[in-house]
């Protein structure tokens, strides 16, 4: 009886929350607004790709982050850096955001967290947040032979460290950037400039595969 029990309230939840988000996808589609908000995070990072995806603060995050913009990856920024964003966000959510009225227009049916809320958000965020990568510890990250994996993880967060991931693990992952990238470029129009360097995958996966983490056993 209890297991059944479990089973129908996680049945419940999920139920509960594929409705808000299709709620949200429908809203941000009508919304005049929507090609500014797509153009805010890239599409591709999932709900069950969030860590610990049945936790209070993975169900947060799919229940407010979606309002506005695709889905956050808590590794995007380092935790030290969730605090003042999400202050900013919950303050756009709340219509009280940069741009006066226009902020409360693009708000409009939007659901702002309360403050306990908020700070359970922040949590999660810095604990799944991406830890910096240590310059003592990979001074070769700075060196020719890690270029390429700098001049690519420095456009959108914080040098990761190689250690997160073990080398199975970072194909993926850098798969998924590189996607990231691809759309980044296709939304704002940008071409290769000339004379520029251009990013080489396999130089980024082979620096991180000499210095991931070991595959478990």
């Amino acid at each position: 009886m209890r297991s059944s029990l479990v089973l129908l309230l996680i049945f419940f939840s999920i139920t509960a929350r594929a409705d808000e988000a299709d709620a949200a996808r429908k809203r941000w589609a009508e919304s005049p607004y929507g090609p500014m908000l797509e153009r805010i995070l890239p599409p591709g990072f999932e709900p069950r790709m969030l860590p610990a995806p049945g936790s209070r603060g993975a169900r947060l995050v799919e229940r407010y982050c979606v309002q506005c913009h695709n889905l956050p990856n808590p590794a995007m920024h380092e935790p030290r850096k969730w605090d003042p964003i999400v202050e900013r966000m919950v303050l756009r959510m709340r219509g009280r955001g940069n741009m006066g009225k226009l902020m409360a227009g693009m708000m409009a049916g939007v659901k702002a967290p309360s403050d306990e809320d908020a700070a359970a958000l922040v949590a999660y965020l810095r604990r799944y947040g991406q830890q910096p990568l240590d310059p003592a510890r990979y001074p070769e990250a700075f060196a020719p032979e890690g270029e390429a994996f700098r001049l690519a993880c420095r456009q959108c967060h914080t040098l990761p460290d190689p250690r997160r991931h073990t080398a199975d693990e970072w194909v993926a992952v850098v798969a998924r950037m590189e996607k990231n990238m691809q759309w980044m470029n296709r939304v704002v129009g940008t071409r290769p400039v000339p004379g520029e360097p251009q990013l080489d995958v396999g130089e980024i996966l082979k620096f991180l595969a000499a210095r991931a983490r070991p595959a478990p056993r």
